[in-house]
Order: structure tokens, then sequence, then C-alpha cells
């Protein structure tokens, strides 16, 4: 008999290292001698987007295209510390750290060009689509090409640096300021569970996810795309078969994870409420879209079958067991 059930699952999520552990990011931004930009950080791309978003907030700052941006990572000889890919981090604490460098190149281009345009002043100066020019005397410009090629061989270079906020939980009280900023996300599933099989399959998907703001809403999406399909494994698919410290199941013919086949269409909605501290209020979302979906499974089996299931993953032999156990 198959049964269908639907279950929520919801998660806050404190963003970085957290627990008074120092959470720094560097980067560095450079003007060069064609009049693009490079970013150096040491931030890692590991399939989240991180070269794309963080080519996008020094483009905007910039009034540049981000095809205009050189972006160099991954290589500690030459790029500072960012910290790991890791703890939904990477956007909002080096995101901070471009922002600020790419903010102090900024003021080191209008500077140097209020000086190679004989001004007086850098009010009302704007740097857009690679010139430096008087906001109501628009002729009264410089390009960064010109403007990097007179600089002798001594290009413009600023740092930026972001440390999160983050406090030691006082262990005696519990209380503590362990992370800033929170994200927030809820999942909600229905899914269809055969009892005579124990096959578990999804039959829809909805995720709400709280993103601060969405810097580049496509990235976003694919996010709680990936993070759902890891979620969705993680519940009722990757079972290492530990026993007594050896991993049975040890090859992917026995290791299984979902496939495209076992992907229902996700519906994604994107909840938007800037954080202060952010950059343009932009938050991370790695984990987060992955941490409510087993839950929201766990709920859904419950509410088709009225056995409440406490492990995971929930294979066919899992829920067959639990489903026998109820009856006894």
């Amino acid at each position: 008999m198959k049964k269908r059930g639907i279950g929520i699952g919801s998660i806050m999520y404190g963003t970085g290292y957290g627990n008074g552990f120092p959470d720094v990011s560097k980067a560095v931004a450079e003007l060069c001698i064609d009049g693009r930009v490079a970013i150096y950080v040491g931030a890692t791309e590991v399939g989240q987007g991180a070269k794309t978003i963080m080519s996008q907030i020094p483009a905007e700052i910039l009034g540049l295209s981000v095809e205009k941006i050189i972006f160099i990572c991954e290589d500690s000889s030459i790029t500072p510390d960012a910290g790991t890919a890791a703890a939904s981090r990477q956007t909002y604490n080096t995101g901070n750290a471009i922002k600020i460098a790419a903010e102090s190149l900024k003021e080191a281009i209008l500077i140097n060009s209020k000086e190679k345009l004989g001004l007086n002043t850098i009010i009302g100066m704007e740097l857009k689509n690679g010139r430096v020019f008087v906001s109501n005397f628009p002729t009264k410009s410089i390009s960064l090409k010109e403007l990097a090629q007179s600089l002798d061989g001594n290009p413009l270079k600023r740092e930026g640096e972001f440390i999160a906020q983050t406090t030691q939980i006082d262990v005696e009280t519990g209380q503590g300021a362990p992370y800033w900023p929170y994200t927030f996300s809820v999942y909600g599933v229905e899914v269809e569970v055969d009892t005579k099989t124990g096959i578990v399959e999804i039959i829809r998907a909805v995720c709400a996810q709280d993103v601060g703001r969405a810097i580049n809403p496509k990235l976003i999406e694919g996010q709680m795309d990936g993070g759902f399909a890891m979620g969705l494994g993680y519940g009722i698919f990757e079972d290492l078969n530990l026993r007594e410290g050896e991993i049975k199941h040890d090859r992917f013919s026995n290791y299984l994870i979902p496939t495209s086949m076992d992907i229902p269409e996700l519906e994604k909605i994107i909840i938007e409420d800037p954080e202060s501290t952010g950059p343009f209020g932009a938050k991370g979302i790695g984990e987060p879209v992955m941490l409510g979906v087993a839950p929201a499974i766990l709920n859904a089996i419950y509410d088709a079958i009225g056995v409440r299931i406490n492990e995971i993953p929930v294979t066919p032999e899992v829920l067959l067991r639990a489903l026998k156990k109820s009856m006894i």
C-alpha cells in the first residue's frame, strides 16, 4: 500500500566559525595596467559560485562590468588568507573583505585621478564604465587604463580585512552570542511511502531560504537545488554501513546517492531581508540549504504511516523494520 504524507523542517544557522574563534578574511584589489581590476583572495571555489559573486561585488563598487574583474584565488603564494570555504562564511566574511578592498581602491583611484585632471577635490567625481569623470562636467575625465599607465609602474593596490563578530559561550550559563549573523530556512516535502517495499519517494518539495540580499539569484537557486539533493541523500539514501569501525558500503555499487531521477521539481522561494553587516546585505547559505531536508522528509514519513523513525538514512530496510516493530 502506498501512503502519502507532508512534513516540514526548519532551521536556524550561525554563519562562520563562531564561539569566539577568530574569523578573518583578507583580500587585495589592484588596478592593472590595462585598466582592469584584479582581486586577490584565498577563497576557494567549491562549486558554490564564489568566483562569480566575489567578482560582482567589486564590479558594483567600481562601476565596472564583471568581465573587467580579474579574480585570482586558490594560489597561496600570491593571495592573502581568506579562511576556509566552510561554515557558510565566504559570501559574508570574504565578500566583506573584498568590498572593503574595492572601496579603498576606488578612493585611491579618485584621489589619483583628481591630481591627473588638475581638480581640487574628489567631490562630484564618479567612476563608471572604466572612466573617472566629474559628474557635472563629464568631458573632464580619464580612463582607468590611462590612469594606470601614468603611475610609472607603481600600481594602485589596496587591502581589505574583515573580522566577524563572535563571542565565546559561557560554559557555566550557556549564554553568549557565538555567531553573527544567523540564517533561516524551511523545507516542506510531500512523500509517498510504499509499505510493502519500504521505498520512500519524494513527490514534491519547496524551500524558503533567507539570504539577506540576493547578489546573484540564479546562483542561490543553484545552491538550493544542490542542498536539497544532498539533504535527500542524507535522509534516505547514503548509508556507510559502519560496522566495528569498518565502512562496508565502500563503493558506489552499494553506497547509493540520489540521481537526477530521484529529485523532484523543487519550488524555490528566496527571502530577502538585508543583513546590515553583510556585503550589500548578503548572507551565506551553503549549509542552511541542506539542513532542513532530512527532518522534513522524516516528518512527512511520520505523517504518511504514523510511525516515528529516529535514524537516518531511512532506507527500505530501516522503514520496514520500524513498521514491523510498530505492529508488535
